[in-house]
């Protein structure tokens, strides 16, 4: 697991921000500090993608360029990753994309499901794939994203990204993914969750925030 948010960086700023109460009301400046936070993310992963040697003309000569091997594929869960996504995308600018829509189906008794509605995917077989989503509370729906996506093939390599996670969450993808290759980044891991699964303190409903509230 790598937690960017252990090492002072305008990370934490984003962050802070994106949690404040009072800047909450300015949902423009939540997306844009999501994006931000997604840059971020995408620059520390690129370090650790393949690259190579290639030769580019300049109007002087040529030059030795390190250049990625193979772009990676992004995926994200809509609504809520959306910004983020945006933000990889910023970065990793030729890649493909991949979109999953999951929601959480309440019950009477208070528990949930989630569920799939749809998934827009390129083939991902033996590419790296970058999956996200802002909020890795118990872990249900990144790990059932990523089952639905490996439906296109088996990656050969998986970056899961949130801004910020849950002990619970953390502990739920170590055990449902123990055999598959994959990294884990966030930018802070708080301790708690509440009966409704949200994680505490949080930031709220990253989705809600960033596009208003739904029915």
């Amino acid at each position: 697991m790598n937690n960017l948010g252990k090492n002072g960086s305008l990370l934490n700023q984003y962050l802070a921000e994106m949690r404040d109460v009072e800047i909450q009301k300015d949902s423009l400046r939540f997306r844009q500090n999501m994006e931000r936070v997604g840059e971020i993310f995408a620059y520390e992963i690129s370090k650790t993608l393949e690259w190579e040697e290639k030769e580019v003309i300049t109007s002087l000569g040529t030059a030795c360029c390190m250049v990625l091997k193979q772009q990676p594929v992004i995926a994200t869960i809509l609504r809520a990753g959306l910004p983020m996504h945006q933000g990889i995308l910023r970065f990793f600018d030729s890649a493909e994309n991949a979109f999953i829509s999951a929601f959480r189906k309440h019950h009477k008794n208070g528990r949930f499901d989630i569920q799939v509605e749809y998934t827009s995917s390129p083939e991902i077989n033996d590419k790296i794939l970058i999956l996200s989503d802002p909020m890795l509370a118990t872990g249900s729906s990144m790990v059932l994203s990523y089952k639905e996506l490996r439906r296109k093939g088996e990656p050969r390599h998986t970056h899961f990204v949130s801004a910020l996670a849950s002990v619970q969450g953390i502990e739920f993808l170590k055990k449902n993914l123990a055999r598959d290759s994959y990294s884990l980044w966030v930018g802070a891991v708080d301790d708690e969750l509440t009966a409704q699964a949200y994680i505490v303190p949080g930031l709220g409903d990253a989705g809600d925030l960033a596009f208003g509230s739904k029915l």
